[in-house]
């Protein structure tokens, strides 16, 4: 032992012996030095011959390294390791001051009261060290203990996050209310909370939940540990309010998983007086209304036949003794008496409006016609499929077919593009991919779109003069020049009309530029010619004229900004658009 810690004991024990020598009359005795550690708790216990007529007891706290005098003085405080806690944003950093390569052990623990310190994190580490904390780990409780790794260091303990606001609120977030059978309650917590908590009843409604003070009073909550309900019979409507001096922290119904989910029951409070005097009122959100009273709400209304419930035996009393008792009367059969009401009413009201139907009997005919007609044009052109074909000549033209694509599905017509289907088309190729959606749009009765373009027009009279080559000399995902294979029989056949359909865009081929063999089928010039292309679509089910020229305004809108963009700028080449200039 260091001598400026026997010193230290020394003059700590000659002076409590100073002060109780003259209460005894006796002489002295001076130990100048004996073994015990840092910051320990040293009892001295002193008697007189004969044995035990007189007693001297003495408790002395010795000093730890944290004690200037104590850490200048021995030896084994000179090598502690320093520790600094600082804020950086939302993290907390742990800069440990320590010579280099030396050994230590530092130690993250929760300093629970009451109850031993509980271990959360523990590493041997060579220094210098920064360990870095989530903002979201801090608890009012949680400690740092750091130490050498030599037998008997001296350990240094902190807890620097006592009054942090963030590690408060952390706390209350890690709390839990969790229910213990058969009717008690524990409240989970890393650190103690200086909380009360109190029951209360909660409404299916969606209201506060109302506590019951009185009749049962509030309670000290002590975290970690059992605490029992004052009740008869659990009840999922039955809730624990956890709150401090400030505000409410915590509510949790806790009977909620095991009995089901919030009932729609009356809970009626008794109050007992002197000479058996009995009152009862219905606990709602405006407050406990006694029952048989003229108040407006469904507690007063319902209070005779809830009155009668309770003494025939059909409530569920919930807690009783000499003040009072508690009552949970269900109100199922009420409930359904309410909606027979509403039901009968509703039945009146569809009597009513059956009599004046007959009355207007031919304005009502009239409007079920036209009604009717809206459903059939509407199922037609829901279940019309439309397969659209086109070449890719650049991205300008791709992002013109594209918004083509979308303005037909709002019509809303079943349209199947190859830009919808790259994935497929990667998978099964483009004439695979071609030949499923062909026979299944013809299948249903829909129909082929051949939108013609510079590089469609070109792909076409490459096909008609050397098919082997055209065949091979464009990209895996052109279906375009895929299908020419099929299209071409169709039409060369005379089996193109009906199942065909042509269009091209304005200013951006002439009608002349079609080949002459795709003008068996109709080809219309978009978006001039939008009304008559729509109709040719929508087929035999089509709608009214007016209703058609409202869909293909609808259609040109939606085409204009995709227009503007293929035309603002001239190309050459195949497409119109910029890049098509840059391909070429």
């Amino acid at each position: 032992m260091g001598t400026g810690k026997s010193l230290k004991m020394k003059r700590s024990l000659e002076l409590q012996r100073t002060q109780r020598s003259r209460s005894l009359g006796t002489g002295s005795v001076v130990f100048d030095c004996f073994e015990a550690a840092l910051g320990a708790e040293v009892r001295i216990w002193s008697y007189t011959q004969p044995r035990y007529q007189k007693e001297l007891n003495l408790t002395q706290q010795l000093p730890d390294c944290r004690g200037l005098e104590v850490r200048d003085s021995i030896q084994s405080c000179w090598a502690l390791p320093g520790l600094n806690v600082s804020a950086d944003g939302d993290d907390v950093r742990l800069v440990l001051d320590v010579p280099e390569e030396m050994r230590f052990g530092l130690s993250l623990y929760w300093n629970q009261v009451p109850g031993p310190a509980k271990p959360w994190w523990h590493r041997n580490l060579t220094g210098p060290q920064t360990i870095t904390l989530n903002h979201t780990d801090l608890v009012p409780c949680l400690c740092i203990q750091v130490w050498p790794l030599e037998p008997d260091s001296v350990r240094t303990s902190i807890c620097p996050f006592r009054e942090d606001p963030r590690a408060h609120r952390n706390l209350w977030r890690a709390a839990r209310l969790q229910l213990l059978p058969p009717r008690a309650w524990r409240l989970d917590a890393p650190c103690s909370l200086p909380a009360e908590a109190t029951l209360c009843w909660q409404a299916p409604d969606g209201g506060p939940c109302q506590p019951l003070v009185p009749p049962l009073p509030r309670e000290n909550v002590t975290v970690n540990k059992a605490l029992e309900f004052p009740l008869l019979k659990g009840h999922p409507n039955i809730c624990v309010q956890v709150s401090t001096w400030e505000k409410q922290e915590l509510q949790e119904c806790l009977w909620a998983d095991s009995l089901g989910p919030l009932k729609d029951d009356m809970l009626l409070v008794e109050t007992r007086g002197p000479q058996d005097n009995r009152s009862l009122c219905a606990l709602e959100s405006s407050g406990c209304t006694p029952l048989l009273s003229r108040a407006s709400t469904r507690a007063a209304r319902l209070g005779g036949p809830l009155l009668q419930d309770v003494q025939s035996g059909q409530c569920l009393q919930l807690w009783d003794d000499d003040l009072g008792a508690l009552w949970a009367c269900p109100m199922e059969k009420y409930i359904h008496r309410r909606w027979a009401l509403v039901w009968l009413a509703c039945l009146l009201l569809a009597a009513v409006l059956f009599l004046l139907l007959l009355l207007k009997k031919n304005h009502v005919k009239g409007w079920l016609r036209l009604l009717k007609e809206d459903v059939r044009a509407g199922a037609a052109a829901r279940s019309r499929a439309a397969l659209l074909l086109y070449s890719a000549d650049d991205a300008g033209f791709e992002r013109l077919v594209g918004a083509l694509a979308s303005a037909l599905f709002q019509l809303p017509l079943r349209v199947a593009v190859d830009l919808w289907s790259r994935r497929e088309l990667s998978a099964q190729g483009p004439l695979a991919w071609f030949h499923a959606q062909r026979r299944q749009t013809l299948q249903e009765g829909g129909v082929v779109v051949l939108l013609f373009s510079p590089g469609a027009v070109a792909l076409c009279r490459e096909w008609l003069q050397d098919a082997t080559s055209a065949a091979g000399a464009h990209g895996p995902h052109d279906a375009f020049a895929a299908s020419l294979s099929c299209l071409l029989p169709d039409f060369l056949q005379g089996r193109a009309p009906g199942r065909y359909v042509g269009a091209y865009f304005d200013r951006l081929l002439s009608p002349d530029a079609v080949p002459a063999l795709f003008r068996s089928v109709p080809v219309f010039s978009l978006p001039s010619q939008l009304p008559d292309f729509l109709g040719t679509l929508q087929g035999p089910a089509a709608p009214r004229p007016w209703r058609l020229a409202e869909r293909a305004e609808q259609v040109s809108r939606a085409l204009q900004p995709a227009l503007d963009s293929c035309f603002r700028a001239p190309g050459t080449g195949r497409g119109m658009g910029p890049e098509a200039e840059n391909r070429t």
